[in-house]
């Protein structure tokens, strides 16, 4: 078999696979920052998380983080590292309102994923129902969501992190949540992340798993950890669901 149909039945297999999960969804699960859009695209994310340290800096009291951590590039993984240290303190709750200060702020220069809107829009229509599962504040998601027209096609689902910082993604909570606010079975759900922790939270809850990845690096580390379908792309997502899934 040459190189050239060896990848296009890989494409056709693929696509075909992209058609199963699609047709067995009544409901479908979105993350946030990844799917739906960019959230720190002009705000980003390696500032956000120095920005967090130097608030500990000024608030932290005795909360003391590794160098490694001081210059983390993921403001999830300071928050997740203080609040697991210290759960329930002041410090805690004060540092996740900073980050969602943060991400509130991060909303207003935020890209829309492509195909994105129109995909939520039209799936919206079609499906059972659609809810936001993600670490990101509720609070920014359902900021974004509004500015782009598409909070009714989620509210009242929109589930992101709650005051324990231990149940983030991934950690099945939030999946859940979405779950049981749509009365959704996990067997009729399909779950669209971007990051090996929304698998890892999709199967724990026993979702079925779509995986989105903008570049290839992404892609690669999402069948690392075991995504079986992954696109790079929502284009052919939408095709498929327009199609009357």
């Amino acid at each position: 078999m040459t190189t050239d149909a060896a990848l296009d039945e890989q494409a056709a297999h693929v696509a075909e696979t992209i058609e199963d999960l699609i047709s067995g969804a009544d409901h479908v699960l979105f993350d946030f920052d990844g799917p739906i859009c960019r959230l720190f695209a002009r705000h980003p994310a390696s500032g956000v998380a120095e920005s967090l340290v130097g608030w500990l800096d000024r608030h932290g009291g005795r909360v003391r983080l590794t160098d490694d951590q001081r210059t983390a590039a993921d403001p999830h993984e300071v928050l997740r590292t203080v609040g697991l240290r210290h759960p329930g303190s002041d410090v805690v709750e004060g540092l996740e309102q900073e980050l969602t200060r943060q991400e509130m702020l991060a909303t207003r220069s935020a890209w829309p994923t492509a195909y994105a809107d129109p995909l939520i829009r039209t799936w919206s229509a079609v499906a059972d129902g659609l809810a936001v599962a993600t670490n990101n504040s509720p609070r920014a998601a359902e900021e974004y969501l509004t500015g782009r027209g598409l909070r009714d096609c989620f509210a009242p689902h929109i589930h992101g992190r709650g005051p324990d910082l231990a149940l983030l993604k991934p950690d099945p909570d939030c999946v859940l949540r979405a779950l049981g606010s749509l009365g959704a079975a996990p067997a009729s759900a399909l779950m669209i992340g971007d990051t090996p922790s929304d698998l890892f939270a999709a199967r724990a809850a026993g979702v079925s798993f779509l995986g989105y990845a903008h570049d290839t690096r992404r892609a690669e580390r999402l069948r690392a950890a075991g995504a079986t379908v992954v696109v790079e792309s929502l284009e052919p997502v939408l095709a498929i669901v327009r199609r009357g899934r």
